[in-house]
């Protein structure tokens, strides 16, 4: 019975890629190379997109992540059985949009979210109210 963890006694045959040798001092890639993965970049390195290197802010048009208030503004809407969180909401989702705006910063379409929960619950405890002080002042007279 052979050992199934013994090494092979002959490496198996394959292509062989010559292993990559970076350029020397003072010389540029020629047209068409590549530098290889994981390589570290030169002056004109850019790190990956949404990302800026430690130190330097971040490039033009990345996005800044998402605005906090549009995320406070989307959970105020969603609880807007309690009776303040509608109007949060609303306040939060104006001021969101209006900081989104200006610092380009992503969940506009959560601020509106919320902005829509919080119109939608304060029109429903609007009407819930004028309902019941319509019922309560007709059933005493």
């Amino acid at each position: 019975m052979t050992d199934p963890f013994a090494r092979p006694e002959e490496p198996p045959q394959g292509p062989s890629v010559p292993p990559y040798q970076p350029p020397a001092y003072g010389q540029q890639q020629g047209y068409g190379q590549q530098q290889g993965y994981g390589q570290a970049g030169g002056y004109g390195a850019t790190a990956p997109y949404g990302y800026s290197y430690p130190g330097y802010p971040q490039p033009y048009g990345a996005p800044a992540g998402t605005n906090g208030l549009a995320i406070a503004s989307l959970v105020t809407g969603i609880l807007g059985f309690l009776w303040i969180t509608p109007l949060l909401a609303i306040v939060f989702g104006h001021i969101a949009l209006s900081q989104i705006k200006r610092t380009r910063q992503g969940g506009r379409g959560l601020a509106i979210a919320g902005l829509i929960l919080g119109y939608l619950w304060v029109a429903f405890l609007g009407s819930v109210i004028i309902l019941a002080v319509t019922f309560s002042s007709s059933g005493s007279g």
